[in-house]
């Protein structure tokens, strides 16, 4: 802003102050401009930069709050995660409008640390004027204060949307925040503060009652276990002692004070033990009840006391470290030495920086508790990444279990992750079988391909997610269960959420953190990479070419990892005198754009049985593919060749079933009869 703008900014500030509050009783932007004037005694021009509290004092403030820190830490990550912008800032603050924690990208940290947004400074309403944190505390309510809202002008380059967060007595606990350089309607962004805020007060009854029995309730059965249930920590006597904001509305309570001390029976026309034991009953699915005293029909979900579980221990531990930044701990909660680090730093596999960085904040997050999206192409490595995390992890001891929910029939995935007792149902074992869910206790369970799970299946995952326990079919047994979770998918589940193909409550459960993956094409280490695999694949006896090598290097991988793996698998069979060629990397060497392979290196290509060649069958296109799908087309002709036209066969060796590759051969307008 330059200094006409500046005069113009303090005017009309100004000119509002003077005029008075006529008509603006409801404008919250204008109430704090007259605060900031008249009470604070500041003036738009005459900027003093928000106070930073000593070092001491921060830490103090922080250990006072350690567990809304960590109860916000995760769902703050997440949600910068969301936002993609690399200019925007999520900010925790304190009632008095400290900052205890920010997410951020280094580089815009830097820039607004300038302007005193950054840990330990103060930005009450007396400090800084009208901004989104001070004026939410001021006015106890969700704001948002868009550029010329701002009452400093200094301040103006900035949009702040901010939402109070309350602790289970029902005060403001604390003020979360997204600060941006963005000039857009924050509407949007208020919804999604104040979902994350709802978490975060979730989560906080949670840590502060988990001596208590949670009370799940809705007026709908498919809200239970959603941001929309009502929640209460009730005590062994019956007795409630906290209660989420959607648990007061839904009973018709104004606060946290009408409901504290009374009886569920007081609440419900069931008591506590009736509600544990039929829960119970019901493998913790929603049973019914009525309001006390009314016709008004719920759906709830009691559970006994949680103990003093890893999850409990692991919050903890997350204060502690977040109270002094830099600090690592040496050994985990189970007293065995922390994992270590040597898969970061293996100099082939995750030589990439991007990845690496990526890789140790994995094995950071889940070492307390946090589950793990992975998002990346087809083929990238999510399931090897995946791997690494589980080997450097607390739970390395454990199993890794990976279920690949695309390559399961609908029917048989509930079954897979959830087992049955015998005699369950036709053509199970007579023996029964253990779920994927409980062979992955005490370990690390891999849920690949996420997005195709069907819906219905996932609000029953949610459930277990949320209870850590299981109940195989046929059965009424339950199991508890202990396991670090990581899912991975090539689709925008964001996207899925939007248009209802996927539970937005589950999105929540699994993207504790979301870490993208780079494709091969973009990797820094794609040389290593190539030497590893090959060494891999020829049992060290394959060397390549000088050529190969720049074929291999400078194709674009839509297949990423996973076909990089069968080209060179192919190329180590074909190369009889060790060295590979051009002429044993057919795929790639027809789009090399330095030139068009040889006569001698043109394959003879098989027939299928519907009687066209592959190269008949790629000159017949209805549409004009990009480089990119051409390639990836050319690879499954490949493949399809190398197979017969066999698609099981090919589907088996890329991974993927028999429907998926049939949509992607669709899309890529290959045309394969079932009789083929």
């Amino acid at each position: 802003m330059n200094l006409e703008e500046s005069h113009d900014h303090a005017d009309r500030v100004l000119e509002l102050v003077r005029a008075g509050v006529q008509d603006r009783r409801d404008d919250v932007v204008a109430q704090s401009w007259i605060r900031c004037f008249n009470e604070y005694r500041l003036h738009p021009e005459k900027l003093r930069l928000p106070t930073v509290v000593s070092r001491s004092e921060l830490d103090e403030r922080r250990e006072r709050n350690a567990d809304i820190i960590s109860c916000a830490s995760y769902e703050m990550t997440s949600l910068y995660q969301q936002l993609a912008d690399s200019e925007a800032a999520v900010v925790l603050t304190d009632t008095e409008g400290v900052i205890l924690h920010m997410v951020a990208a280094p580089e815009f940290s830097a820039e607004i640390g300038r302007l005193g947004l950054r840990l330990g400074g103060t930005w009450s309403e007396a400090e800084a004027g009208t901004n989104g944190l001070g004026t939410c505390l001021a006015a106890r309510r969700p704001v948002a204060v868009r550029r010329d809202d701002h009452f400093f002008t200094r301040f103006t380059q900035l949009t702040c949307s901010a939402v109070p967060v309350y602790d289970p007595s029902g005060e403001i606990a604390a003020v979360l925040d997204v600060s941006s350089r963005s000039s857009l309607m924050q509407q949007h962004l208020l919804v999604l503060l104040g979902m994350t805020a709802r978490m975060i007060e979730n989560r906080l009854i949670d840590v502060r009652f988990s001596h208590a029995c949670p009370l799940h309730f809705h007026s709908r059965p498919e809200f239970v276990y959603t941001l929309h249930e009502g929640k209460l920590a009730v005590g062994e006597d019956g007795r409630v002692l906290a209660a989420n904001r959607s648990a007061l509305f839904q009973l018709g309570l104004q606060t946290a004070a009408e409901i504290r001390s009374r009886r569920v029976d007081d609440l419900f026309q069931s008591s506590l033990e009736d509600m544990l034991q039929r829960s119970s009953s019901a493998s913790f699915h929603p049973v019914v009840t009525y309001r006390a005293n009314a016709a008004l029909r719920f759906f709830a979900v009691a559970r006994r006391p949680a103990t003093q579980s890893g999850a409990v221990l692991v919050a903890q531990k997350s204060a502690l470290l977040a109270a002094v930044p830099g600090a690592l701990a040496t050994r985990e909660p189970s007293g065995r030495p922390a994992a270590s680090s040597h898969v970061v730093n293996d100099p082939v596999i995750f030589k990439d920086a991007r990845l690496a960085a990526r890789l140790e904040t994995a094995r950071r997050v889940i070492a307390r508790g946090t589950p793990v999206l992975l998002n990346g192409e087809t083929g990238s490595g999510k399931e090897v990444f995946a791997r690494a995390v589980h080997e450097a992890s607390p739970h390395a001891a454990g199993s890794f279990v990976a279920v690949n929910c695309a390559s399961l029939p609908e029917t048989l995935i509930e079954s897979e992750l959830f087992g049955y007792r015998a005699g369950a149902f036709t053509g199970a074992q007579r023996t029964g079988r253990r779920g994927k869910i409980l062979q992955a206790d005490r370990g690390t369970l891999f849920l690949d391909e996420i997005a195709d799970m069907p819906l219905e299946l996932q609000a029953r995952l949610l459930r277990v997610l949320d209870e850590r326990q299981v109940t195989p079919l046929g059965t009424e047994d339950v199991h508890p269960v202990d396991f670090q979770l990581i899912s991975a998918s090539h689709q925008n589940l964001p996207a899925l959420v939007r248009d209802g193909r996927f539970r937005e409550d589950l999105y929540y459960r699994l993207a504790g953190i979301e870490l993208a993956l780079p494709p091969l094409r973009e990797r820094s280490d794609r040389h290593d990479l190539i030497l590893s695999v090959l060494a891999s694949e020829s049992a060290g006896s394959a060397v390549l070419s000088a050529e190969a090598e720049h074929l291999l290097l400078n194709d674009p991988w839509p297949g990423n990892v996973r076909q990089l793996r069968h080209v060179l698998r192919t190329a180590a069979a074909l190369a009889d005198t060790g060295t590979i060629t051009r002429e044993h990397l057919p795929s790639l060497a027809a789009q090399d754009p330095l030139g068009a392979p040889s006569p001698s290196s043109q394959p003879t290509a098989a027939v299928p049985s519907s009687g066209r060649s592959e190269t008949d069958r790629s000159t017949e296109l209805p549409i004009k593919l990009n480089p990119i799908q051409a390639n990836e087309r050319m690879v499954l002709l490949q493949l399809l060749e190398q197979h017969r036209w066999n698609v099981s066969n090919v589907a088996k060796a890329l991974d993927v079933s028999r429907n998926t590759l049939y949509r992607k051969l669709h899309k890529l307008h290959i045309e394969v009869s079932h009789a083929a």
